[in-house]
């Protein structure tokens, strides 16, 4: 007999703790660590009793958030690319980036007191990111619309500065300037 945790989560047990993660979003994202769990199951519309049977703990609830958003990211470059070419993927792709630092940024203080209890939310998220950036640069480079001499390595640092200078809701249009800036820079030149 399978392990519960191991077990497919029925439909409506899935809608509710991914409307459980989404209030999560929002609700760390404002108050940071002094988010009450009771607020978020509130906003998910779900009761308390169904937060903590998905998430028995708060540091829980945030890994799953951040993992989660992770994932959202990453998950849609292959999306992008089926949608349009390569070169306004990777640019719709740079903006959910920033999306997703905005939100990683409101929740920074609650992955930071998760990780110096010793558990890594981070895991394998810098790796994850860096695979989404090369397989869009990979199809941009193989159209021919960006510089071959970049390598996705480069482009993660570069995002990476912009997350740590700009990743303030209130900076979202100077971020944005920085990515055209860094695009620009990307494209090929005739």
């Amino acid at each position: 007999m399978a392990d519960s945790a191991q077990r497919p989560l029925r439909a409506d047990a899935r809608r509710n703790r991914d409307k459980i993660l989404a209030a999560a979003v929002r609700v760390l994202a404002e108050e940071g660590l002094d988010a009450h769990l009771e607020r978020i199951a509130k906003e998910a519309g779900v009761g308390s009793a169904t937060l903590y049977r998905n998430f028995p703990t708060r540091e829980a609830l945030i890994e799953a958030v951040y993992r989660n958003e992770v994932a959202q990211l990453c998950d849609a470059a292959p999306g992008l690319l089926a949608q349009k070419p390569p070169y306004e993927a990777l640019h719709d792709w740079t903006r959910l980036f920033l999306d997703y630092v905005t939100t990683k940024a409101g929740m920074i203080d609650a992955l930071r007191a998760i990780a110096a209890k010793g558990n890594s939310p981070y895991g394998h998220s810098r790796d994850m990111v860096q695979a989404a950036i090369t397989t869009l640069m990979d199809a941009c480079a193989a159209a021919g619309a960006i510089r071959t001499d970049i390598s996705p390595a480069d482009m993660s640092a570069a995002l990476e500065g912009i997350a740590l200078t700009s990743a303030k809701p209130e900076q979202r249009e100077r971020a944005e300037r920085l990515l055209d800036l860094i695009l620009d820079g990307l494209k090929t030149r005739s």
